[in-house]
């Protein structure tokens, strides 16, 4: 009998141990399909956003705008909860790539992370890798393979990479060809104390990781643009990086600095264009959008200014636009000496979620300047600031009308709330990534 007892206790422990090893089992399995499941509705997600994202101009409603972009910051919620790439940094276009660990495998995949008007940039995504092995640019009518120069002129879509670090002092512009990705990461790459670069009647351009400074005015020379063309160059301003009469351009994560004219430049009808998460330092003008008042075709203009810190030694210009739609988001502004913000001939700028750090100077506290006029032309003018962080004494001079459907065009994505500019911006500049490493 006591054996028998003895036989039911055993039985009954390895009966409840059973049902409790099925149980778990049952509740990872679950857990399993919910992740799949979450997994799957983000690319849904993803991909409908892609589709939705494929044309040339912003959305007419800035509601939908919004809607979509928050979809994407849940989603990258969702993948951050889940294990996921994310840093949660905040900022979506780093979320997007930083946290690979394989980043230098999976370069390309960069170019899926634009955001803003110039989102559909896909630069060098689907041609080959090119790797620059030589600094020097000793002929720029002829430049050896190897050389940036021989890269950026290319026909066919390129993904330009470095091998080592490397300063590299330009005879003349480096004039680029369509669909290329200048991808510095995982090196130390100066462009400086010459000529700088140059995107002319070109498409589809991304320049990424870079340190330019110290551009010279060059030009009286002949220089290459193509395998198949060169010709005379005019004196060249002397700007970091010119966009002349081109589309489809993302500038990420580069720092500039002390140029001869503008450290980024962009004319011409010029248009579809990003400038994200970069620092910019020392220099007066810093940045012009549109060519000159009485340029009309500057009206298609549409720019978005996201996530960059436009720090220490600057004056003025952060932009100065004309005719277009601007999308000023989620910037850290601390220093300027004359204004941040300005423009004339009738821009439409839509400053939302920036920190604006007035400077010492009583004189010198408001963001915003109308060039060479008068109030009752520019009241009538669309510029807005909206959830911007106005610091020691900073203040934003609005004018035209304030309903939302007067920014449509000058609206693209959603801007953070102005506290989280300190964590979102904090990455701006050229990263410092390395082999294996999160950048």
């Amino acid at each position: 009998m006591a054996v028998s007892f003895r036989n039911i206790i055993v039985f009954s422990f390895l009966s409840v141990l059973l049902f409790v090893n099925v149980i778990a089992v049952r509740e990872s399995f679950e857990e399993s399909l919910q992740l799949k499941s979450l997994k799957n509705s983000t690319m849904v997600d993803r991909l409908t956003e892609e589709v939705e994202f494929k044309h040339d101009h912003a959305v007419g409603d800035p509601e939908t705008a919004a809607s979509m972009v928050d979809m994407t910051i849940k989603n990258s919620t969702e993948r951050r909860n889940l294990g996921f790439f994310s840093c949660e940094t905040g900022n979506p276009i780093d979320d997007c790539w930083r946290c690979d660990r394989s980043w230098m495998r999976n370069r390309r995949r960069l170019a899926d992370c634009t955001i803003g008007f110039g989102r559909n940039a896909v630069g060098g995504r689907d041609g080959r890798y090119y790797v620059v092995t030589d600094p020097n640019d000793d002929d720029p009518v002829n430049p050896r393979p190897g050389t940036l120069r021989h890269a950026v002129i290319q026909d066919r879509p390129l993904w330009i990479v470095f091998k080592r670090d490397m300063v590299i002092t330009l005879k003349q512009e480096l004039i680029m060809n369509s669909f290329k990705t200048i991808d510095a990461r995982g090196a130390n790459v100066h462009i400086a104390n010459g000529a700088c670069i140059t995107i002319q009647f070109v498409t589809n351009i991304i320049i990424h990781g870079l340190h330019i400074h110290d551009c010279k005015r060059t030009g009286n020379a002949m220089v290459r643009s193509s395998p198949t063309h060169y010709g005379w160059r005019t004196m060249a301003d002397g700007d970091g990086i010119s966009i002349f009469g081109s589309s489809h351009i993302w500038i990420d994560h580069n720092s500039l600095s002390n140029c001869a004219d503008g450290l980024i430049d962009a004319i011409m009808g010029s248009t579809a264009i990003t400038i994200s998460n970069n620092y910019f330092t020392h220099h007066n003008e810093v940045m012009l959008l549109g060519h000159s008042d009485s340029y009309a075709r500057d009206r298609v203009m549409q720019v978005t200014i996201a996530y960059n810190h436009f720090g220490e030694g600057l004056i003025q210009r952060m932009p100065r636009c004309r005719h277009g739609y601007f999308h000023v988001v989620n910037n850290d502004y601390t220093h300027w000496e004359m204004y941040a913000i300005g423009g004339s001939a009738n821009p439409t700028i839509n400053s939302q979620g920036n920190r604006y750090l007035a400077p010492v100077n009583p004189f010198a506290k408001e963001v915003t300047k109308r060039v060479v006029t008068g109030d009752k032309i520019w009241r009538h003018w669309n510029w807005r600031s909206e959830g911007d962080l106005m610091l020691n004494g900073a203040y934003f001079t609005p004018s035209g009308r304030g309903a939302a459907a007067n920014y449509a065009r000058a609206s693209s994505l959603a801007a953070k709330s102005s506290s989280f500019v300190g964590p979102i911006t904090s990455g701006a500049g050229a990263l410092n990534c390395r082999k294996g490493i999160r950048c």
